[in-house]
């Protein structure tokens, strides 16, 4: 790609919280709550991590060790969205995500075990259809 002067669009997500958007970029660490993000960050993952996730390295293709695909699939910009909205919002408000590119296989599982962890009503629209992930299950079957 780089041979070829092509360029892959970074991708975000966006979440609007009391009628502000928030955009978040995989790792990103700009928004003035970032601590705060990555503290839930860290707690969601325990979490997760209890009910049995185990993340789905073999969808990272960069040529890393198994402990950094994991630490790229953790910060991925959906997760940081919605890290931001469990600390935005009150217990058991939906949390409505916009992905500008497709949601990668981790986090479609792990959205699916946080809407159960969480009790939360996730929404995800992403590049091809919108997920909404309500009690371990997604509205696409698994088939995006």
């Amino acid at each position: 790609m780089r041979d070829k002067n092509i360029h892959k669009i970074p991708g975000s997500s966006s979440i609007e919280v009391d009628n502000v958007v928030y955009e978040f970029i995989a790792g990103d660490r700009s928004h003035p709550k970032s601590k705060e993000i990555y503290e839930m960050l860290a707690e969601m993952i325990d979490r997760l991590y209890i009910v049995g996730y185990k993340p789905l390295i073999f969808s990272v293709l960069q040529d890393m060790n198994d402990k950094a695909k994991e630490h790229a699939l953790a910060y991925h910009s959906e997760k940081l969205a919605f890290a931001f909205g469990l600390l935005s919002t009150a217990p058991g408000f939906p949390i409505r995500i916009v992905k500008n590119l497709r949601v990668c296989e981790d986090c479609h599982l792990t959205f699916k075990l946080l809407s159960v962890i969480y009790e939360r009503e996730i929404i995800v629209r992403d590049r091809n259809r919108f997920h909404h992930f309500v009690g371990g299950s997604c509205t696409c079957r698994d088939f995006w």
